[in-house]
């Protein structure tokens, strides 16, 4: 039976529903208002929510002129894609392979990927470290990317997503003759909208956020991400230069927004489908 609310209740739900959102964007406006800020407005006021001028674009102009922001910026976008691209294509075919193929220690494999999604990143550091510098792929892009080529929540994701596939359409298109690469690649990859945009964002957010495995692999500034310049371009003759760290903030923080703005619909789509809360 469905009941309704009053409009008391819904309203002082409402209110407290606003209330939460105000308080979970208070960082975020401060990181955008100290942006433009500059180091003297910082220590005259420490305590100051507005800056003086929103045109003051004196902190992007010393990221991308003077810090090589750019650079850091390139090497992110670098790392991030291939990362997503991998990941996508990867566990969808381990997802796939999971769920849907029937194989000898099917179980097991199953239940190292759940294992492996609760191994602590700190215990496993220090072991991938000496294997990308085994390869001699130290201060290299595939240094930093090889460690998250296959992350064990995409793999979860995508053999979850794949349990709702039915079989009788995959058992059709054998009976047609179709080839197990054929039904992956024609059948089972154009039904995984929400899952891919699942695994995407959440790849894109680890190697977008990336920092403690490319801070010890990028030996030189020309292969630091954007999360190792930011903590490096910060500083200023033993002093951190907040105006310039808010600013870099910013930076780091627009793409990821961006692209959940355009993916939320199938991200939530694809947490909804896979079972994941």
């Amino acid at each position: 039976m469905i009941t309704r609310r009053s409009p008391l209740v819904s309203g002082v739900l409402y209110l407290a529903i606003a209330v939460i959102c105000a308080l979970m964007l208070v960082p975020f406006a401060l990181v955008f208002f100290g942006a433009f800020k500059s180091q003297g407005e910082f220590i005259a006021d420490p305590g100051g929510w507005l800056p003086q001028s929103f045109t003051n674009v004196q902190n992007f102009v010393v990221l991308f002129v003077e810090k090589n922001f750019g650079t850091y910026m390139v090497n992110s976008i670098i790392v991030s894609v291939a990362t997503v691209v991998a990941n996508v294509l990867f566990s969808s075919m381990a997802g796939y392979a999971l769920a849907k193929l029937e194989f000898r220690g099917k179980s097991l494999v199953f239940l190292a990927v759940m294992i492996a999604m609760t191994v602590p990143y700190v215990a496993i550091f220090v072991p991938q470290f000496l294997v990308i510098a085994q390869l001699g792929l130290i201060n290299t892009h595939v240094g930093i990317i090889l460690p998250m080529l296959v992350m064990p929540i995409a793999v979860f994701i995508m053999r979850q997503f794949a349990l709702g596939v039915p079989d009788e359409l995959i058992e059709a298109a054998r009976i047609d003759g179709a080839s197990e690469a054929g039904i992956f690649f024609r059948i089972f990859m154009p039904l995984l909208g929400p899952a891919t945009a699942t695994v995407a964002i959440f790849t894109f957010l680890s190697s977008w956020n990336y920092f403690l495995f490319p801070l010890v692999v990028a030996q030189t500034q020309n292969m630091y991400t954007l999360p190792v310049g930011l903590a490096i371009a910060s500083q200023d003759s033993n002093t951190t230069n907040y105006g310039v760290l808010l600013a870099g903030s910013v930076v780091v923080l627009l793409p990821v927004l961006i692209l959940f703005l355009f993916l939320q619909r199938y991200f939530i789509q694809g947490i909804a489908t896979t079972g994941l809360k």
